[in-house]
């Protein structure tokens, strides 16, 4: 009997189902990009998010290479116009708002006494009409852009003041990163302690010449829940091969840069082309979470604390939004509370709380809060 035996493939018909597999995927790709918006559903009252215009990107990019070309000299800022020999190293507080700041006058009672040790820098959404501050001291208020959340936009809101406080004065070697919602939760003393050292003290300019040592505090978190989630919120592959998921971190929006990562951050470019992409899983997208933590991973992990100084509470958060403490939550003892940490320093700044618990704050401001 003869066998009936299947012909062997000729070498042409395999390379021809290659060529039928690799267009199949790149067309299932080009389809999931194409219709995956309509499987993953958005936020509520949110639609897809638009690329950053090209015009305002290269405006930005503009700021950034002119902040980040500022030189340095033996680790010693160049002399700017607001910085003589004799200026003491100086924080830079940035507010990134699109709303009234309604605890200026608490934060007016922290920086009170202390106006040669700090610079404060206001990002305020131009769609947003606000009301002046309501203090005495001097705030720049920075060309701003609109912002949205969950997008590119609040990361480039971030560098936009970064860039801002680093050309205007040389002095500021921190960069302490907060919303409208944030409170101080000690002394400015006790803070820029922490970070300067005591400002009464001749060695306290030795700040300029050990800048390489400058730790930078930010939330840096591996192995969260929803991480890959988060890390193909834009697609399939689309991070690779500059990021790789193994590689992908996360951590608060709200951190406290050293100088020198300040200008890593503005000097780069390369992963920044990824996480300014448009997601398509809304849910999982915060580039203003993901972007800082990833970059400063990647590139210097020593350096960074890995935790933040700011503290949140997440313990029945709605919608992507922390706890809001209101006006009847508020004492000396939540506060003391809020302090507490488990990392080498306490926090030294809490979010989200409402407008209605300033006069509360403003009592214990009065009593204790900046009498660390």
């Amino acid at each position: 009997m003869s066998s009936l035996a299947s012909p062997s493939p000729s070498p042409s018909s395999s390379a021809s189902s290659s060529i039928i597999y690799s267009l199949t995927f790149l067309l299932s790709l080009f389809l999931l990009g194409l219709f995956a918006p309509q499987f993953f559903p958005l936020r509520k009252n949110q639609e897809r998010q638009p690329p950053i215009p090209v015009n305002k990107e290269l405006d930005d990019l503009h700021l950034f290479e002119l902040a980040s070309n500022i030189e340095l000299s033996h680790g010693v800022p160049k002399i700017s116009h607001h910085r003589t020999a004799n200026s003491p190293p100086k924080i830079a507080f940035l507010f990134l708002t699109n709303s009234d700041l309604v605890f200026a006058p608490l934060w007016q009672r922290f920086f009170q006494g202390n106006e040669h040790l700090f610079n404060v820098y206001i990002h305020a959404d131009p769609f947003t009409k606000l009301s002046p501050p309501d203090w005495s001291i001097k705030a720049n208020f920075i060309p701003a852009k609109k912002t949205r959340r969950g997008s590119p936009t609040l990361v480039n809101a971030a560098r936009r003041l970064l860039a801002n406080a680093i050309i205007d004065d040389s002095s500021n070697l921190y960069f302490a990163l907060l919303s409208q919602h944030c409170i101080p939760l000690h002394s400015f003393k006790f803070i820029y302690g922490s970070l300067l050292g005591n400002p009464d003290s001749p060695s306290s300019y030795k700040a300029f010449g050990n800048q390489h040592r400058h730790k930078s505090y930010i939330e840096i978190l591996s192995g969260e829940p929803h991480l890959f989630n988060r890390y193909v919120a834009r697609g399939p592959g689309v991070m690779l091969p500059e990021i790789s998921f193994d590689r992908f971190r996360i951590g608060s929006q709200f951190f406290v840069l050293a100088k020198r990562h300040s200008l890593l951050v503005l000097k780069e470019r390369m992963l920044w082309r990824k996480f300014k992409l448009p997601c398509i899983d809304l849910y999982s997208c915060y580039p203003e979470e993901h972007y800082f933590p990833t970059l400063l991973s990647m590139e210097d992990p020593k350096g960074c604390s890995h935790y933040t100084l700011t503290r949140v509470n997440w313990s029945d958060s709605i919608d992507g939004h922390p706890h809001t403490y209101r006006s009847p939550e508020v004492s000396p003892k939540l506060l003391r509370q809020l302090r507490t940490s488990n990392s080498s320093h306490s926090y030294f700044f809490a979010r989200k709380f409402a407008p209605d618990s300033l006069k509360p704050l403003l009592k214990i401001a009065e009593e204790a809060i900046f009498r660390d």
